[in-house]
């Protein structure tokens, strides 16, 4: 599901940085397991939900953690890249928290189907421009952002 390798390194490399996070934070056999597994680190969305198992969250809280993940970050850089208002981009933040609790749900119910239907019912929309620009991207001599 993660055609471009760049995007495919930078999933694993933030899936490293959130593992050891989440094994300082809440210590569990599952998530030492994980890194045993994927020494190179695990992609970074497997991680978040062994990490939400492990705080104790169930699968809408953790939709709603990686939803909010999702548009986060890119409301940080317009703070620190274009200089914008932090209260200002919290405030566009706030005004997604509709959009965000819809998707977060939608999320959950498909991953609820997908335990009994197996994973070819997961919604799987693609960005190719997005894969073009990550390989673009990637060789860039100097980068802001991993991801």
């Amino acid at each position: 599901r993660t055609p471009s390798p760049a995007l495919r390194a930078a999933a694993r490399r933030l899936g490293r940085q959130l593992l050891r996070a989440a094994r300082a934070t809440w210590p569990a056999a599952e998530l030492d397991a994980l890194a045993a597994a994927f020494p190179r680190g695990a992609h970074q969305p497997v991680v978040l939900g062994l990490a939400a198992r492990a705080a104790g969250l169930g699968a809408l809280d953790a939709a709603h953690v990686a939803a909010y993940e999702s548009v986060s970050g890119p409301a940080t850089a317009t703070v620190r890249l274009l200089g914008l208002d932090p209260f200002e981009a919290s405030a566009v933040l706030a005004g997604l928290a509709p959009e965000l609790d819809a998707v977060a749900t939608r999320a959950a119910e498909a991953a609820l189907l997908a335990r009994t239907e197996g994973t070819d019912v997961l919604p799987a929309a693609s960005s190719p421009l997005l894969d073009i620009a990550a390989e673009v991207h990637a060789d860039w001599a100097v980068r802001l952002f991993a991801s």
